[in-house]
C-alpha cells in the first residue's frame, strides 16, 4: 500500500524516516551535532551546518511537509519567526493584504516591523470577498489568512481568496495553528504556504515554542530555504525531538479537546450572563457552512463575551481547572484574556473596532473531563453572576439618594 493512501493518523505514526536505519531504534535519534565531518575534500555530505540542516529536525520537515501536503516542510525557532520568514519573500514597495483580526504578534510584526521596510499593508475583514477584491493593488503580492482568526474565529472562504489572488498573481498565506493538518489542509485549497505555531497543537505539552511552515513548490521551497538559512531562526533540535514526540498523538488530542469545546459552547450559548459564543462548531456563527467546507471539525478553541472586564475579572478568578495564561492547545485548558494578553500589541482603538471588548475571553480546551470543565465554567459564571446583581441593586440604592 502505498504510504499516501494511509490515514491521518497511521503518517502522525508511521513516517519511515522515524526508524533509525542503523539501529532500528522506533523514534528518530537526537542529533547533538553543531558540525558534520566531510569525508571528502571535493565533495560534501547532506549536512555541514546545523542552521543550514540537521538529520532529526529534517525528520521533523519531511513529516509536516507530509501531513500538509506540500513539498517541503521548515522547522523555525517560533511560530513568529515562521511567519517572519514567510514575509521576507517580500521586497520593500510591496503590498500585503491581511486579515484584520489576526493574532497580536503578527499585527506587531506587520504594523511595526515591515514598515520600517517599505512594505505596505491593508487589513481587511477577510469574510467579505467583495472587500477582500477592493483590496488589491498593482503592487500585491501576498494575501495573509487566518481561519479561524484569532481570537474571534472568524472564518475565511481559502478557496474564494485563492481564486482573487490568482487573478492578482499574488501568493496566500494560511496560518493553520486552530486547526493544524488534522482537519484542515489550506495547500490542497489552493494556498502557497501553510504556517503554524506549532507551540500549540501539533506539540501540545505546554513544553515548546516552535514555528513550521509548509510549501506547495519547489520554487518557493527553494526562496523559504536561502531566508530560513540565512535569517538563522531555525529550530533547536532538543525542541525538533519534542515536538515530533508530541505530534504523534495529535489525533487523539485534537478530538477529545474538540469534542469538549462544542459542549463548552453550546453550554455557554445558553448562558444569560453570556453576551456571545465565537465558535465555527456552532450552527449559528456566520461562517460555520464555509468552515464545514473547508475543515473536518470546528476545533478546540472558542472565545466568548461578558458584559464588561469586572464581570470578567470576577469570572476568572473563581475558576477552578483551566489555567489563566497566553498561549494555547495544549493538554491542560488554557484560558486567556485578549485585551491584556494576545492582543496587547494593539491598542484599545484598534482592539475595540475588531471586536476584542474588555469582556472578551478565549478559551482553549484541553484534556480534562467535560463534565468538570462545564461544571467549573457554571459555577465561576454563577459567581459573577451574583457580582452583577449585587451591583445592581447597590446602584439602584444609591441612585434613591441622588
Amino acid at each position: 500500500m502505498n504510504k499516501k493512501n494511509y490515514g491521518f493518523e497511521t503518517k502522525l505514526i508511521s513516517q519511515d524516516c522515524y526508524i533509525d536505519g542503523k539501529t532500528g531504534a522506533v523514534n528518530p535519534p537526537v542529533y547533538y551535532s553543531s558540525t558534520f565531518h566531510q569525508g571528502q575534500f571535493d565533495s560534501f555530505g547532506p549536512f555541514d551546518y546545523t542552521r543550514s540542516g540537521n538529520p532529526t529536525r529534517k525528520v521533523l520537515e519531511e513529516t509536516i511537509a507530509e501531513l500538509e501536503g506540500g513539498v517541503q516542510g521548515f522547522a523555525f525557532a517560533s511560530g513568529m519567526a515562521a511567519i517572519s520568514s514567510a514575509f521576507m519573500l517580500l521586497s520593500s514597495g510591496d503590498h500585503v493584504i491581511i486579515s484584520e483580526d489576526v493574532y497580536g504578534g503578527t499585527f506587531r510584526m506587520v504594523t511595526k516591523v515591515l514598515t520600517k521596510f517599505q512594505i505596505q499593508h491593508t487589513f481587511v475583514d477577510m469574510t467579505d470577498l467583495d472587500a477582500v477584491a477592493g483590496a488589491f493593488r498593482p503592487n500585491t503580492k501576498v494575501v495573509y489568512v487566518e481561519t479561524p482568526s484569532n481570537p474571534l474565529l472568524h472564518i475565511t472562504d481559502i478557496r474564494g481568496v485563492v481564486k482573487l489572488a490568482k487573478a492578482h498573481n499574488c501568493l496566500v498565506y494560511v496560518d493553520n495553528t486552530f486547526m493544524t493538518p488534522l482537519y484542515q489542509r489550506p495547500l490542497e485549497l489552493g494556498a502557497d504556504i501553510v504556517l503554524h505555531s506549532a507551540t500549540k497543537f501539533l506539540a501540545g505539552h505546554s513544553d515548546v515554542v516552535a514555528g513550521l511552515a509548509v510549501v506547495k513548490d519547489e520554487k518557493l521551497a527553494d526562496q523559504l530555504y536561502f531566508i530560513q538559512n540565512s535569517f538563522g531562526a531555525v529550530l533547536g533540535i532538543p525542541d525538533c525531538w519534542a515536538l515530533l514526540r508530541g505530534m504523534k498523538t495529535l489525533s487523539v488530542r485534537m478530538k477529545q479537546s474538540s469534542e469538549s469545546a462544542q459542549v463548552i459552547a453550546e453550554f455557554l450559548q445558553n448562558h444569560p450572563l453570556v453576551e456571545e459564543v465565537f465558535y465555527p462548531g456552532l450552527a449559528t456563527h456566520a461562517g460555520h457552512e464555509i468552515h464545514l467546507g473547508q475543515a473536518t471539525s470546528a476545533g478546540a478553541v472558542l472565545s466568548f463575551r461578558l458584559p464588561n472586564k469586572d464581570i470578567a475579572k470576577t469570572f476568572v478568578e473563581n475558576l477552578e481547572i483551566p489555567v489563566f495564561a497566553v498561549s494555547l492547545g495544549a493538554v491542560e485548558s488554557i484560558l486567556s484574556y485578549p485585551a491584556t494578553m494576545s492582543h496587547a500589541a494593539m491598542g484599545q482603538k484598534e482592539r475595540e473596532k475588531r471586536g476584542i471588548t474588555d469582556g472578551l475571553l478565549r478559551l482553549s480546551v484541553g484534556l480534562e473531563n467535560c463534565e468538570d470543565l462545564v461544571a467549573d465554567l457554571a459555577q465561576a459564571l454563577e459567581i459573577a453572576e451574583r457580582a452583577v446583581g449585587a451591583g445592581t441593586v447597590a446602584a439602584r440604592t444609591v441612585g434613591r439618594f441622588i
